[in-house]
Parts: C-alpha cells; structure tokens; sequence
C-alpha cells in the first residue's frame, strides 16, 4: 500500500477502489465490498479488503452528509455522490458499520500494520470518527 494516511481516503489502495465506486451507477459495489469484510469473520482480513472497507465506510458516510476530509484526492467521488441520486439505506448503513469494526478487530492485516506504526492511535482516532460518522 502506497501513501499512507490515517484516513480513510488517504492511501493509494482507498483512492484507487474510490475512483472504482465512482466509475460505476449505484452502491453495490459498495456492498459487496463491505460484505467481504464482514464475511471474514474471525479469518485473516488482509490489508487490502481493510482499506476498502474502510473507503467503502467512508462513502457511507458521505452519502449519509457526513463527509470526512475534503481534499483533492477525494473530488471525484465527492462529485459521483453529488450527482447520485441515491441515498444509503438503513441496512448499507448498518453493513458499513460491521465492516469498519472488523477492520479494527484481530485479525486484521491493516489494524496490523497500524499497530506496529508510530502513528496507530491517530488511526484508530480516525476509524472511531467514521464509526461515530456513520452512526446516527
């Protein structure tokens, strides 16, 4: 993963899969990622799928007008979600809720790589704003 930012949009992986959503007409893209993290359950969540989950959170959370940071490596899906004419339902809400915990519950690959870091209090500080983002 290249990039790295305690963010959910602020890493080379997240943009990427971002850019990807907002390629596409509707949200399940979203839900098929969001449904891979929690369909790991208690196997090995690799790095990759964390922080697509962790972007596909925080898309939730854009949608829901509860935006994280805007900066430029976020103005195309900022623009997708201004021009989509579809809002989250209650269960979208719910699986992005589930899977941006398990990105933050062992084993997690990317929870992993944020521990062994100097900075993995500001990251979690940062899963814990899009959890509380997401939640009404």
């Amino acid at each position: 993963m290249g990039a790295w930012g305690k963010g959910a949009l602020e890493n080379d992986d997240a943009c990427d899969y971002a850019d990807m959503i907002a390629d596409g007409k509707d949200l399940s893209g979203l839900e098929r990622t969001l449904d891979t993290a929690i369909q790991a359950g208690e196997d090995y969540l690799e790095v990759s799928d964390g922080a697509e989950a962790l972007a596909a959170g925080e898309i939730v959370a854009r949608l829901l007008g509860r935006p994280g940071a805007l900066t430029p490596r976020t103005a195309k899906i900022d623009d997708w979600i201004s021009g989509l004419k579809q809002a989250p339902g209650a269960p979208l809400v719910d699986k992005a809720v589930q899977a941006v915990t398990r990105v933050m519950t062992e084993p997690s690959e990317l929870m992993e790589i944020w521990i062994d870091s100097d900075n993995f209090d500001d990251w979690q500080d940062g899963v814990e704003d899009l959890l509380h983002r997401l939640k009404p």
